[in-house]
């Protein structure tokens, strides 16, 4: 291979060897296409009864009832397919969202793409959070270390080093060796590594394979929905063959038997609540990524209606990240230096810009520091304090024990180095060894301008002469320069969306480590309590319980490091709170683990913490995150209807399959009529509900109890007691057609002209679980009119054209019948209204005293 030199491959070469190599992907199982949809939906039990009872038609000699009956069970597919290439549609622009990317030095430019492009030969970027994209070789590194526990089961980190030594045959792990390897994690460090291979070619892709049979545990809802179709299905099927057997001994007649055994089969099998499931979370996920956020695993969409507790950092999330130097303070003199500020920076504060610009990365990606060289580029570009051609030798990084971070350079002429070093006042102060009455003075400064809103950091300036270097920031003799205050203005409409979280009983709790003033005066701004305060000092002092009892009246934390935040996590969480967490370090992946919600940073977030969050905010906007709470609920609340309509839509279909055999009555129902019925369910669970527009208040009414299950005794008894009424209305018009003496053909039309009535009519009850359906008849749902439409017209061909009338096995159906079906219908109607109304009424009506125990 060709050495392309340090400025990386041309685009051209890449794209050829992308075509010769193939993309930098495992090998996986592809979305599924149209024939791999069609084939998994002829496996499902609903066809697999049509097709039976198809076959027992042919043996009747009913060739017409057959063909149609086959027609169906292709329809029935068609929709199926439909709806689950919309689902796999999403799936896969999902999935493109969460590709992962790599920084790739092409044509001598940093540029981000797609990590499934990468060549070998390719030139990348490692920094500290970053999943290291494919197997490389180090070109470059500081202070590089490595997390291979993935491919070696280590979990301690190993160094890494450049250099051309090495095995013939290189494996992960050991410190010491210039290879990285796709799959590990950059956890400190940063450095430069030239690709050596990518795909099934790299380490990770020989064990590709293993990786791909890893099967994720179901969600609770997904727990809750076997459990609910083992359940129902268990009861029809017994009930379907214990059917089949009295009206076989019975009648004699076991062909027709078994057509009753297998239309109460169709009419009791549950097969929406797994189709309903699937669809809701697949296309509610794409839904919530509309809103800027990337929902990486199901159970995120299921907590979210729960939600008590969002914890939030501060910088980039609430505010907008775009930090900007206002002050300059130095030997008691300020300047301010926000908006166009002065023409010339005096003299005496070029010291305290040149140092904190020392003091940072030469090619920033961290707002502050790239503020800091915004500033210098302003007013230092043509003096002597900007130094391009000094070399960094040595870094200190920030750590628990000492806010600040120390850079060690070498400057072209002279063997002493110079070091600067920035963070928290208080630690440079430290840093410094200063006397308590300067420490006080600076403590007074930090307040004034922390009391504005500002982040202040300190600088300082220090030398060293070598050649060993210390292990700690204090073996350096440090001189205080001053003080910069920041500004990082709040998001437009965070202000909003906390007062709508206040509303729907949702807590916002800001952890931040700045400056306790700095966060009191941005948790104001933004409408968060910020009277009772808790910094990270104060916290370390206090045991799990004291924490747990204080975090009850505080939502503002300052001065907190990453590893606290986990504490944080776990104290509300013992407090019985559903906690969302932001986070974007390295540090921060336990406590977006811990969390119930786990939510990264998509901008400025690195792999490690995206990897452990069950959210990605792709904006990094607070907003979006409550606006994704907000949707939550809503589905939360639509899946609770559609699964309500399955419940209750289920039982007078099997009633009316059941009773007749039960009171000695001619068959009301047949695997056609059931047939029919499904097509209208399908759609209305799935589709209809889906698309629901959310509930009038969403916003304003407590989470729902993360203790109570979705599918609740009282959701049960509602769709079962639903469903009652339409089959009382349905026999009702059955037994008033026959002791009229319209004729047995004519009392099963006018039967189940109520029930596909009484169908539509559970459908638009059940659009509103907490008023009246009436209520939410003006919210505008397209999906929702066009079953509508489609099933009116249906029925109407159903009952009026006479060879499908006869199919069907009705008689043709004369004014008055008609009107009795659509009269007993909107009498099952109301009195599902009237029922829904004392349910609510039970609900909120205000509990005696003498109730009390």
């Amino acid at each position: 291979m060709s050495d392309a030199g340090i400025d990386g491959l041309a685009t051209a070469a890449a794209a050829e060897r992308l075509v010769r190599e193939g993309p930098n992907e495992l090998p996986r199982e592809g979305q599924r296409g149209p024939f791999r949809i069609v084939l998994d939906a002829g496996r499902e039990p609903m066809l697999q009864l049509l097709l039976a009872a198809g076959v027992l038609y042919l043996v009747l000699g009913d060739r017409a009832e057959a063909l149609v009956l086959l027609a169906f069970a292709v329809l029935n597919v068609l929709m199926v397919a439909v709806q689950e290439s919309r689902s796999e549609r999403t799936l896969a622009a999902l999935r493109d969202l969460t590709a992962p990317h790599a920084l790739v030095i092409r044509d001598g430019d940093r540029r981000r793409i797609p990590a499934r492009d990468l060549v070998p030969g390719d030139v990348i970027v490692l920094s500290e959070g970053d999943r290291v994209p494919a197997d490389a070789r180090l070109l470059e590194a500081t202070d590089l270390e490595a997390d291979e526990s993935l491919l070696t089961g280590e979990s301690d980190p190993v160094r890494k080093v450049p250099g051309h030594g090495g095995s013939a045959d290189p494996r992960p792990g050991g410190d010491g060796s210039p290879y990285v390897w796709s799959g590990s994690m950059i956890v400190r460090g940063s450095g430069l590594a030239r690709v050596s291979a990518t795909g099934a070619r790299s380490e990770i892709g020989r064990i590709g394979t293993s990786l791909g049979t890893v099967v994720s545990a179901p969600t609770p809802l997904q727990v809750q929905t076997r459990r609910l179709v083992v359940v129902f299905a268990t009861l029809g099927i017994g009930a379907s063959v214990v059917l089949a057997i009295a009206y076989g001994l019975s009648h004699g007649d076991w062909v027709k038997a078994v057509l009753a055994g297998i239309t109460l089969a169709m009419a009791t099998l549950p097969q929406e609540f797994p189709l309903v499931l699937t669809i809701f979370l697949v296309l509610g996920a794409g839904r919530i990524s509309k809103n800027n956020v990337l929902a990486r695993r199901s159970a995120a969409i299921e907590a979210l209606g729960a939600t008590t507790v969002l914890c939030t950092d501060k910088t980039g999330t609430l505010t907008l990240n775009r930090m900007a130097v206002a002050r300059l303070r130095t030997d008691g003199r300020e300047l301010d230096v926000s908006g166009w500020g002065p023409a010339e920076l005096p003299e005496a504060f070029h010291e305290l810009l040149e140092f904190a610009i020392l003091a940072s990365r030469r090619d920033p990606y961290d707002s502050m520091e790239r503020a800091f060289h915004v500033l210098g580029n302003r007013f230092l570009a043509h003096t002597e304090h900007l130094h391009a051609d000094w070399v960094l030798v040595r870094g200190y990084p920030l750590d628990h024990d000492l806010l600040a971070m120390s850079q060690a350079w070498q400057a072209r002429r002279g063997d002493r180095y110079v070091i600067a070093a920035k963070g928290a006042p208080e630690a440079v102060a430290d840093l410094c060894h200063l006397a308590p009455d300067q420490i006080e003075a600076i403590r007074v400064d930090v307040a004034a301008l922390a009391g504005e809103g500002l982040r202040v950091l300190a600088v300082a300036r220090g030398t060293y002469d070598g050649p060993d270097w210390p292990d700690s920031q204090h073996a350096f003799d440090f001189t205080f320069l001053g003080l910069l205050g920041l500004a990082d203005p709040l998001r437009p409409g965070v202000s909003e969306a906390i007062q709508a979280c206040g509303q729907a009983g949702i807590r916002v709790a800001m952890i931040t480590g700045d400056h306790p003033a700095t966060a009191r005066a941005i948790a104001r701004q933004a409408g968060i309590l910020a009277e009772d305060l808790l910094t990270g000092i104060e916290m370390a002092e206090l045991g799990d319980a004291a924490l747990a009892t204080r975090i009850r009246r505080t939502s503002v934390f300052a001065r907190i490091m990453p590893e606290q935040k986990l504490r944080l996590v776990r104290a509300f969480v013992a407090n019985g709170e559903v906690v969302a967490m932001t986070g974007d370090g390295v540090n921060d992946a336990p406590s977006l683990k811990a969390a119930h919600i786990g939510v990264a940073m998509g901008g400025r977030g690195t792999d490690v913490a995206r990897e452990a969050a069950a959210l990605v905010l792709l904006d990094d906007d607070f907003t979006s995150l409550v606006k994704t709470v907000r949707l939550g609920r809503r589905i939360d609340d639509n899946l609770r209807k559609a699964i309500s309509y399955i419940l209750a839509v289920h039982v007078p279909i099997a009633g009316l399959s059941l009773v007749p055999v039960l009171m000695g009555w001619p068959l009301l129902l047949g695997p056609i009529h059931v047939v029919f019925l499904e097509l209208i369910i399908d759609p209305v669970s799935s589709i209809v509900f889906e698309a629901e527009p959310e509930e009038d208040g969403i916003m304003a009414r407590p989470p729902r109890n993360p203790k109570s299950p979705l599918f609740g005794l009282a959701l049960v008894a509602r769709g079962l007691l639903q469903g009652s009424v339409v089959l009382a209305a349905a026999l009702t018009v059955f037994l008033a057609g026959v002791s009229a003496q319209h004729g047995e053909d004519a009392a099963r039309g006018m039967a189940f002209v109520t029930l596909v009535l009484g169908n539509l009519g559970l459908a638009l009850a059940n659009r509103s679980l907490g008023s009246s359906g009436f209520r939410a008849a003006p919210r505008p749902n397209a999906s929702l009119g066009f079953v509508l439409s489609a099933t009116l017209l249906a029925l109407v061909l159903t009952i009026e054209v006479p060879w499908l009338r006869d199919l069907f096995g009705f008689a043709r159906l004369g004014a008055g019948q008609i009107a009795a079906s659509i009269g007993a219908t909107m009498a099952g109607v109301a009195a599902i209204e009237l029922i829904g109304a004392g349910a609510r009424w039970v609900r909120v009506r205000p509990v005696s005293p003498r109730m009390h125990v």
